[in-house]
């Protein structure tokens, strides 16, 4: 009875409607499902590029599905991180962010793929590496949490460029700080996305390609 059931089901994979494929490719974030063609920024930071990992998270988005249409390994100038995390300037930890983002090379891709935003989200996982789930890029590779200490100076907190013994000699006030190196950025939304993909790449870096059998035999229904 396996047996039969079994190449009923192959045959209707093979010879039947595909209208079931998109499902397993494309999660929504909520409600039915959405065919929304996006794009969205995927950045591999330099802890993920230093780790050799580029080539594990392009592997991973191409099993699922989607097209890359722009990449580049760039050293990031504080003009672009600045502007990049503009919303976070005023965290304690932002400092150290920088810091952290401009001590190496960063790979920026972009992505192209039905509801592709919503589904980076979830493939690269919690932001907190320690509570990302298994099977998520930052589950999986995460690894690496660095303590770092601020001290204030007035109602200045800056990185610690010298030995925390010069800092305690001075009796500067420390604060201890958490900061997880978690490998790669994806935008959080559609918005976003866009905001992000200019920031990064000029539209002459994108190219539009054609995949008409590939997109045909995943997305169509």
């Amino acid at each position: 009875m396996s047996g039969l059931f079994g190449r009923a089901v192959l045959r209707e994979v093979v010879c039947g409607s595909r209208a079931w494929v998109p499902s397993l490719l494309v999660r929504p974030c909520s409600g039915g499902p959405s065919w929304t063609l996006e794009r969205t920024l995927v950045a591999v930071k330099p802890d993920g590029v230093q780790r050799r990992l580029v080539g594990d998270v392009i592997r991973r988005f191409e099993r699922r599905g989607f097209k890359l249409v722009g990449m580049k390994m760039i050293q990031a100038p504080e003009s672009i991180l600045a502007e990049h995390y503009h919303d976070l300037q005023r965290k304690p930890f932002y400092p150290a962010l920088i810091s952290y983002m401009s001590s190496g090379p960063v790979v920026a891709m972009v992505w192209e793929g039905p509801n592709v935003v919503c589904t980076s989200r979830a493939m690269i996982g919690h932001t907190d590496s320690a509570e990302a789930a298994p099977g998520t890029i930052r589950g999986d590779f995460s690894f690496h949490i660095s303590s770092l200490l601020l001290w204030t100076v007035g109602n200045q907190q800056t990185f610690p460029r010298t030995s925390q013994v010069h800092v305690e000699a001075c009796a500067l006030p420390l604060l201890p700080v958490t900061w997880h190196r978690n490998i790669i950025h994806a935008s959080d939304s559609v918005e976003g996305a866009q905001r992000e993909i200019q920031l990064w790449f000029q539209s002459n870096e994108l190219v539009d390609w054609a995949d008409e059998g590939h997109r045909s035999s995943l997305y169509t229904a």
